[in-house]
């Protein structure tokens, strides 16, 4: 047998699953403790069947090393039959993986000949089966199909991230090891076998409801309005609204043209599952959304749990996430959000890198230095207009690079990062900080930075940092936000900070929000989920 390599397969991680990766390579070697005579059952295949196996059948050559490493690892002794015959682990898996088919249809895992053959062997006894060819099909076909399927149920599309601008690395999955632990376990209820994100869960269970809902979907175009619709209101789009929000949200409404105070409260939730200012007030973005229909709002879900199966599975450790889109930042702890707020990110012309990072730094009274492209698209044209402006704006020259000034700005309180600022180091030149205009943060749309995040409560997201370190106090942090110079405080513990981008999620009441595709990732990502 030739040398074994190592997997290279990766999955998912919201926050990482054991693997080996990298270029070294690692021997698998039989276990020479599995014989016959200690074996649950009498079926042992050859390494010459394998191979046979795999040349005849050309779509599993994509998961050629593991069907090796494997068989190698348990001496070529069958996984999927046991003294009873097909095993319980196969009759589950294969249950699983009709399911998804199903309920998804998603027809990418259906083999014809594996679905025959487990109706073969399905309920036979074990003193019926005898080793021969069908038998040893069975076995492998078992095996491959489980990789097939978790390749795809887990780690998903064959895509690259980098493509999509995002950063944040695919947690691996040993697909070997990973069936290892399913052929041992006897669980009756095998939902996930690999950790995945606590959203990706949520996100399937309704996948499944919006596929049910779409079957009594009655699509109905609501005109745009020329008045916003408001408490007290009667009409006969008011009836044709709460049809649609009813059926939309399950929210009991009456059945009449009036806008009374049941519907104000079905809009105001619907206005903030949506990222709608929550006024209760009906105008054409509330319009707009109950117009899309059911299919495109599966393919948005669609989109972001492939989002989700790329990210970690969540731990109870401490961290910070960003969700783009959302404008919303939210630290978790334990497993629970300790705090969040409102942020402003980065523009659709300055697009905020989807990454992540450890935040190790808290800066206090910064001085901001301002980047090469605001220097020559921004501040020299000022310049040129008011030789005034650098004192203006409190800010002075450090030194000249190649005829460019290095320009910074001092502490104060017009400051462009404000009195505080967060650092996760990273290559991508991206940070947290405050900000002197604060007004911004009421806006809906909070897409206007240059690609740094704006916080709307630096001074709490500075004191839960801090809260284990005694030195900084309320009072303390509130003098060091007014130096003249700046103050590093470097923390005890790295948190790991996620920036990322899902346009529709489950909150942790169970309710599904839908976001505006900002930088038009989703648009790209359809592309390559649903080319056929």
């Amino acid at each position: 047998m030739r040398n074994q390599l190592v997997c290279y397969l990766g999955i998912l991680v919201f926050l990482s699953f054991s693997c080996n990766s990298g270029s070294a390579k690692k021997k698998i070697t039989r276990d020479s403790t599995i014989t016959l005579a200690t074996s649950y059952n009498p079926l042992f295949l050859d390494s010459i069947s394998l191979v046979q196996f795999i040349s005849t059948n050309s779509w599993v050559k994509e998961f050629e090393q593991q069907l090796v490493d494997f068989y190698t690892d348990r001496n070529f002794e069958y996984a999927w039959f046991d003294s009873t015959g097909l095993s319980e682990q196969a009759h589950h898996f294969y249950n699983l993986q009709n399911d998804h088919i199903t309920r998804l249809s998603d027809s990418s895992l259906f083999n014809k000949q594996f679905q025959r053959l487990y109706q073969v062997y399905a309920n036979k006894p074990a003193n019926a089966i005898r080793e021969n060819k069908d038998v040893l099909n069975t076995e492998l076909l078992f095996t491959a199909q489980f990789f097939k399927y978790a390749a795809k149920v887990y780690k998903g599309a064959d895509i690259n991230l980098a493509d999509l601008g995002w950063y944040i690395p695919r947690k691996k999955v040993n697909l070997h090891a990973l069936l290892d632990s399913v052929i041992e376990k006897k669980s009756s209820i095998p939902i996930n076998y690999a950790p995945v994100s606590l959203q990706y869960p949520r996100m399937e269970q309704w996948l499944y409801r919006l596929l049910d809902m779409q079957k009594n979907e009655v699509l109905d175009s609501l005109p745009n309005l020329k008045k916003s619709l408001r408490t007290g209101d009667s009409s006969e789009l008011i009836g044709r609204i709460k049809k649609r929000l009813t059926f939309l949200q399950t929210d009991p409404l009456t059945n009449n043209n009036i806008y009374d105070t049941t519907m104000v409260l079905a809009v105001k939730k619907f206005q903030e599952r949506h990222g709608i200012d929550v006024d209760g007030v009906i105008g054409n973005k509330v319009i707009a959304d109950l117009n899309i229909p059911l299919k495109k709002r599966v393919e948005q879900l669609l989109i972001n749990m492939e989002r989700a199966r790329w990210m970690p599975p969540q731990q109870d450790s401490t961290f910070v996430l960003v969700n783009i889109p959302e404008f919303k930042l939210r630290v978790f702890e334990q497993g629970k959000i300790a705090l969040q707020m409102n942020v402003i990110v980065g523009s659709s012309a300055n697009n905020t890198v989807i990454f992540n990072g450890n935040l190790q730094y808290v800066v206090f009274s910064p001085y901001w230095n301002v980047p090469e492209s605001i220097v020559r698209n921004e501040i020299l044209p000022a310049i040129r207009r008011n030789p005034g402006y650098i004192a203006k704006h409190n800010m002075e020259i450090t030194q000249y690079i190649g005829g460019l000034p290095q320009i910074r700005q001092k502490p104060g309180a017009n400051n462009a990062l404000g009195r505080v600022k967060f650092l996760f180091p990273n290559n991508f030149s991206i940070y947290l900080h405050d900000t002197p205009n604060r007004n911004l943060f009421t806006q809906t749309n909070r897409g206007l930075s240059h690609g740094c995040i704006r916080i709307a409560e630096p001074k709490k997201f500075a004191e839960f940092l801090l809260r284990d370190q005694p030195n900084y106090t309320s009072k303390s942090i509130d003098s060091l936000m007014y130096l003249e110079k700046e103050k590093w405080v470097t923390l005890e513990k790295k948190i790991p900070v996620f920036l990322v981008y899902f346009t529709a999620w489950v909150d942790q009441s169970g309710e599904l929000h839908f976001r505006r595709d900002i930088y038009k990732h989703d648009q790209k990502m359809a592309e390559k989920l649903f080319q056929k």
